[in-house]
């Protein structure tokens, strides 16, 4: 400790030194003579390899490039349950749409065709897919905000459903006995006494 200066590398060091000395005890003469100059030796050759071990990392350590910062996800993630939020909300709203306005707005949307391609895959004529394709935005606009809502305030009511105190009181269970301390020692089926 006193040359380590540190409570667990001392600790480290003497560890070491016992198990070194534990793998040299064949060359340990017994001459009469206390063992600790050997195993102070033993010590020293620990603590030297230990120190330059340390160095070595240290210097290793110092050699590497510094590591980028880890950005704070806290926002992002927030975004990412508001963006899963309205997905939800679209894709119900979607299944409300007619089955007309649904294919329209899924060609021409999520498939990125032209009116004329959308027109010629339905057959049907362009002026037709435009007035569908406008009639669904509008519809799946007002279907989701209202979907979206609706999420809200169910997520908004199992919140407060769960920060509401619960009755703490257990339940009584058949054959469990109210009452003070002098008759809880007692079996139920005793009677007062």
């Amino acid at each position: 400790m006193r040359v380590t200066g540190n409570w667990a590398l001392a600790e480290d060091v003497v560890s070491l030194t016992f198990l070194e000395a534990w793998r040299l005890r064949g060359k340990l003469r017994d001459e009469g003579d206390s063992p600790r100059p050997w195993l102070m030796g033993i010590a020293v050759n620990v603590l030297r390899n230990t120190t330059r071990a340390a160095r070595r990392h240290n210097v290793a350590v110092a050699r590497m490039p510094a590591a980028d910062p880890v950005p704070d996800f806290a926002d992002e993630l927030v975004g990412r349950m508001a963006d899963s939020e309205q997905l939800a909300a679209a894709r119900k709203a979607l299944g409300r749409l007619r089955r007309s306005e649904r294919e329209v707005f899924a060609l021409c949307v999520w498939s990125g065709l032209g009116y004329a391609e959308a027109a010629a895959t339905l057959g049907i004529p362009v002026g037709t897919v435009r007035s569908r394709l406008s009639r669904a935005r509008t519809r799946l606009r007002k279907l989701a905000d209202d979907e979206l809502r609706a999420a809200q305030k169910n997520a908004a009511r199992k919140a407060a459903q769960n920060a509401a105190p619960k009755n703490t009181e257990p339940l009584q269970i058949p054959g469990q006995v109210q009452g003070g301390r002098s008759i809880a020692a007692r079996p139920h089926k005793e009677t007062h006494r």
